[in-house]
Order: C-alpha cells, then sequence, then structure tokens
C-alpha cells in the first residue's frame, strides 16, 4: 500500500465521514506517538554526562499547521516548560479537512540536533522512528473506524 487511500481501501469511499475519521483519528495518532517517543528517547534516558538541563521546551514546542511546515526557531527559555502542545496540535488536526496537507514538526531550534546527534551526542531520532509507523498507523486506525462504522 503506496499510499492513504490505498491503506483506507474503496470502503472508505461509501462513507465520506469515515475518510474523515481516519484522516483525523491517524494523524492524532502519530502525535501522541511522537510524543511519546521523544519522552521515551530524550526525556526518560539518564541525565546527560554534560549536565545540560531538562526544561522539557522540546516536547512542548510542537506544532500542527496546515499552511506552512513549522521551523526550528525558537530558543529554549532556560526554565522548565510545562506547556502541553497536545492540545493545540489537536485543535488544528481537529479542523483539518483531509484535502489539505498537515504538517506537524518541532520548533525548538535545536530539535535537529537532538534528532540527528551533534558534537558527539547520540542521534535520538524520535520523528523517523514514528514516522517510519505511519502506514501501520493509518492500517490499524482504517481498521477501527471500519468496525465503528460497520463497513
Amino acid at each position: 500500500m503506496s499510499s492513504f487511500s490505498a491503506a483506507v481501501g474503496a470502503w472508505a469511499k461509501k462513507v465520506p465521514e469515515a475518510i474523515d475519521a481516519v484522516f483525523k483519528n491517524s494523524a492524532q495518532r502519530l502525535t501522541k506517538e511522537l510524543q511519546s517517543e521523544l519522552g521515551r528517547m530524550v526525556y526518560d534516558a539518564p541525565a546527560s554526562p554534560s549536565g545540560y538541563q531538562r526544561t522539557g521546551f522540546l516536547r512542548s514546542s510542537l506544532v500542527a499547521s496546515t499552511e506552512v511546515m513549522p521551523q526550528l526557531t525558537q530558543d529554549n527559555p532556560g526554565a522548565s516548560t510545562n506547556s502541553d502542545a497536545l492540545g493545540s496540535v489537536m485543535l488544528v488536526i481537529n479542523g483539518w479537512e483531509g484535502g489539505e496537507t498537515l504538517y506537524l514538526g518541532y520548533t525548538a531550534k535545536y530539535g535537529a540536533h537532538v534528532h540527528f546527534g551533534a558534537n558527539g551526542t547520540v542521534p535520538k531520532p524520535w520523528v523517523t522512528l514514528t514516522a517510519q509507523r505511519w502506514q501501520q498507523i493509518v492500517k490499524e486506525e482504517a481498521a477501527k473506524v471500519k468496525q465503528a462504522f460497520g463497513l
């Protein structure tokens, strides 16, 4: 299955609401899995020997948009951030029309350094690992929607 529509299947064309539900449920689940993987790889890992202070800023910098890919533009404020990015991201997803492109991205400037590694640090590729599960997420969410709609 090479595309979203192929993963969803012809059955969803019979009920337009089913396609919308699969789109949104899959995007919401991807978002939750991104944050979970980031937590597992970064925030739940042992503290860095460098003494770097974990503020939670990277996790709270997740943004969703239907207009443009979020950019790595935000400096870490240097203090703990308790903001839950999921709420605002879910609002964008809920208002998203399936024909539009949905962009999910982190805005913390150092996000790429964490993901790919820098200055001898070990890469923590949470975005790549989560994105690789997209087809499986869609397949599983489509099965749930199919059952819910009795298709």
